[in-house]
């Protein structure tokens, strides 16, 4: 959980330490019993808890940012790209660059001219830093509920791309800033040219690593192995981007999307189940840990707050949370009006296709519907989803001690104030009401139209299966018996899947229609798994089956009750 000897306050043993991880995964997994049946958001709790437990006695755990940034945000990250769709994000790219580059800039300037403004004392410099740290989202709060609540995958897409973008954008404009305030000028072509340079190398650095990837493609056919080295990826390309500066949380976003994207033409089925239960887990606990440590920076940013007048930190905070929570649903409505009077809509096509109508927007269909502009249901939504995380606090903890003249940073114990401030208002606020807000607008996935998609490509891949057995059967004419029998499967398979898609078009209802026999069968597939593990057991149990075979065995079944859909008649 990121604690070593200067982590830890008050010097531990290694059993005590031991003893801390320990208690660490079982609130983690506490929270998460009580969010999946609360409803809660996991991401909103933990930091309430971390913040009970920094107000007890007893060793604390403090924020090491470059053990975060180096760490934790590379394969947190990198996982997040894994999952993501390289094709939905390239058709949402304009709103996608549009909250994650421009609006990211545009939070950091805003906030830095508040703190310049009407902060005594602060400089333009300071302010752009907590700016900076503060406008980036972390998305984990706001797609974990997303995804609970079924919402649209547009919107999950923007979500999801804009989280993984913005941090290269907030830490380069970071750099720049702390530069500024560190030696006292600044330059604003020299920024440009600087963030230009940062992006356009993380980008290069990202493709030369999934391209190097590909040449290990070989080793990647051991499930292990191919572990080993999707572990590894996201570090490699960080350290790399980093070594040449350039921008390595941008390597490590572009190589995941890109690994991610050819990953069903190069990876074996085994490699690519055990990666994805890899991932899983270290995003459960990475997740987990990092937002205990969030509530657990309290006594660290009030400890430095008593030199300042309670009027600063008021205007202070006013103006960091003021602008985080207004401007975002302002870039929002500014980005999806302008455009509509110069007839090119920011990510969207034709005018009419800015509706809240339901079945005018089942009617766009497909790719149309993922290029269509925002409705308005969606803009309140997105301008909800800006939860901030532990990046905004590892990003303002990096801010140095002093000035290269050796005066104190200015004003560094109220940014790191303020940017708590923000953190928790959002995680928190947010994140608690985020859901009921997405359940009031009626924001839902069409479940129907998803599982017809499903459905059809399933068919036209049976369809090119049953092809390819025609060519076999021509080339082999031994593999008669072979090529019938599995015909025979293909074509029960294809009926069932044809036969989905017909109660799907037959339901009038826009919920996704249940089958009685459907369900039936489900139901006596999974007794008879269950029926066939217990023989297994038996067997075990009475010496006449290996454990080692009775493993090869079971994964067999577990494969197989793998394939059985959640709910009918997806």
């Amino acid at each position: 959980m990121m604690i070593s000897a200067r982590v830890l306050s008050g010097g531990v043993s290694t059993h005590s330490t031991l003893l801390f991880v320990l208690a660490a995964v079982a609130v983690v997994i506490a929270v998460r019993w009580v969010a999946s049946r609360t409803g809660l958001p996991a991401a909103a709790l933990l930091p309430l808890i971390g913040i009970a437990y920094a107000l007890l006695p007893g060793p604390n755990v403090g924020l090491d940012p470059d053990l975060v940034l180096m760490v934790v945000l590379p394969p947190l990250l990198y996982s997040a790209a894994l999952d993501s769709s390289l094709l939905d994000i390239r058709r949402n790219l304009r709103i996608v660059v549009s909250l994650s580059v421009v609006l990211v800039l545009l939070t950091g300037l805003l906030v830095g001219v508040g703190f310049h403004l009407f902060v005594a004392g602060a400089t333009l410099a300071a302010g752009i830093a907590v700016g900076a740290a503060i406008a980036p989202p972390d998305p984990v709060a706001a797609l974990a509920v997303g995804r609970r609540v079924n919402l649209p995958p547009k919107m999950v897409t923007i979500i999801q791309g804009e989280g993984l973008l913005n941090d290269a954008t907030a830490l380069t404009m970071l750099s720049v800033a702390v530069a500024a305030a560190v030696g006292g000028t600044f330059s604003f072509p020299a920024a440009i040219g600087q963030f230009v340079l940062a992006a356009a190398g993380g980008i290069a650095v990202g493709v030369v690593v999934a391209r190097a990837k590909r040449l290990v493609r070989p080793l990647t056919a051991d499930p292990l192995l191919s572990n080993a080295i999707s572990l590894a990826t996201p570090f490699v390309a960080y350290l790399l981007g980093e070594a040449l500066h350039v921008s390595g949380v941008l390597a490590v976003v572009v190589a995941g999307l890109i690994v991610g994207h050819q990953t069903p033409q190069f990876g074996s089925g085994a490699a690519r189940l055990q990666t994805n239960a890899v991932w899983r887990l270290v995003d459960f606990l990475l997740e987990g840990f990092v937002f205990l440590l969030i509530g657990q920076q309290l006594p660290a940013v009030v400890r430095g707050l008593r030199q300042y007048e309670t009027s600063t930190i008021v205007i202070a905070v006013a103006v960091s949370v003021g602008v985080v929570l207004l401007l975002r649903p302002a870039w929002l409505i500014l980005t999806q009006w302008l455009p509509r009077s110069l007839h090119t809509r920011l990510g969207g096509v034709a005018e009419q296709d800015d509706t809240d109508d339901p079945d005018a927007a089942r009617r766009l269909g497909g790719v149309d519907r993922n290029a269509r502009g925002l409705t308005s249901r969606e803009v309140v939504a997105l301008s909800w989803s800006g939860t901030r995380g532990v990046i905004s606090l590892a990003a303002i903890f990096t801010l140095p001690l002093t000035t290269n003249s050796g005066d104190p940073f200015p004003d560094r114990d109220l940014l790191l104030f303020c940017t708590f401030v923000v953190v928790l208002v959002t995680l928190v606020g947010q994140g608690l009401t985020f859901a009921p807000l997405v359940r009031m607008l009626g924001l839902r996935a069409d479940e129907k139209d998803q599982a017809r998609v499903r459905n059809e490509a399933r068919s036209a891949a049976v369809e090119a299966a049953l092809a390819r057995l025609d060519t076999v059967a021509a080339e082999e004419p031994d593999s008669t018996v072979a090529v019938d029998t599995t015909r025979a499967q293909l074509q029960t398979r294809l009926a069932r899947y044809r036969g989905r898609l017909d109660l799907i078009e037959q339901s009038g209802s826009s919920e996704l229609p249940t089958s009685p026999e459907y369900e039936t069968a489900l139901r006596i597939r999974r007794t008879v798994l269950e029926a066939q593990r217990e023989e297994l057991l038996r067997w075990r149990d009475s010496g006449r089956l290996p454990d080692e075979e009775l493993r090869v065995l079971e994964r067999e079944l577990d494969h197989e009750e793998l394939l059985l859909p959640k709910r009918a008649p997806g």
